[in-house]
C-alpha cells in the first residue's frame, strides 16, 4: 500500500495556477502544470476535470485554450479540494465481510469504524481551516 497523492498533486496544480495568472497570465496549460509538478499532464488533466466539476476552475478550448481558476485561492480551501478529488472516505474496512464466527472478525469493524470516524472529522476540521492562499504564501516562504 501507498500514500495517495492526489490531494498533494491537486493543490500543487491550483497554487502553481494561481500564481501564474498573479503574473498576469490568463490561462496555464496541463503540460506547463506538469512540468512544475513532474508528473504527466494526463494526470494534471484529470484531477484538473474533478476540480473543475468541483467548481474550482475553468477550463478554455481553442486557440489559447488551459486552465484558470474559477474563485479566488483565498476562497478555496484544502477541504475544498480533498472532496473534489478524494470521493470515498479517508480510511476503508475490508473488501469483502470477515468472518463473523471468529472474535476478532465480528467485532474489527465496529472497533475500527468508530476510530476512524473521529480521525476523519479532525483531518476535515484541519483541511477546512486551511485556504489554497496560505499554502501558496507558505510555498512562496519555503527556502530554496
Amino acid at each position: 500500500m501507498s500514500a495517495n497523492s492526489r490531494l498533494t498533486i491537486a493543490a500543487h496544480a491550483l497554487a502553481w495556477i494561481g500564481l501564474y495568472q498573479r503574473q498576469g497570465h490568463e490561462v496555464a496549460t496541463s503540460e506547463q502544470i506538469a512540468t512544475s509538478a513532474n508528473t504527466n499532464p494526463v494526470v494534471i488533466r484529470r484531477l484538473l476535470g474533478e476540480l473543475r466539476r468541483a467548481g474550482l476552475v475553468e477550463s478554455r478550448r481553442g486557440v489559447g485554450a488551459g486552465w484558470s481558476l474559477a474563485r479566488e485561492l483565498e476562497s478555496m480551501t484544502l477541504l475544498d479540494v480533498y472532496e473534489a478529488v478524494e470521493p470515498g472516505p479517508l480510511f476503508a474496512m475490508h473488501r469483502t465481510t470477515p468472518d463473523q464466527g471468529c472474535v476478532v472478525g465480528h467485532g474489527i469493524q465496529p472497533a475500527m469504524q468508530s476510530i476512524y470516524e473521529g480521525i476523519e472529522e479532525t483531518v476535515r476540521h484541519e483541511l477546512a481551516r486551511v485556504t489554497l492562499a496560505n499554502v501558496l504564501r507558505d510555498v512562496l516562504a519555503a527556502p530554496r
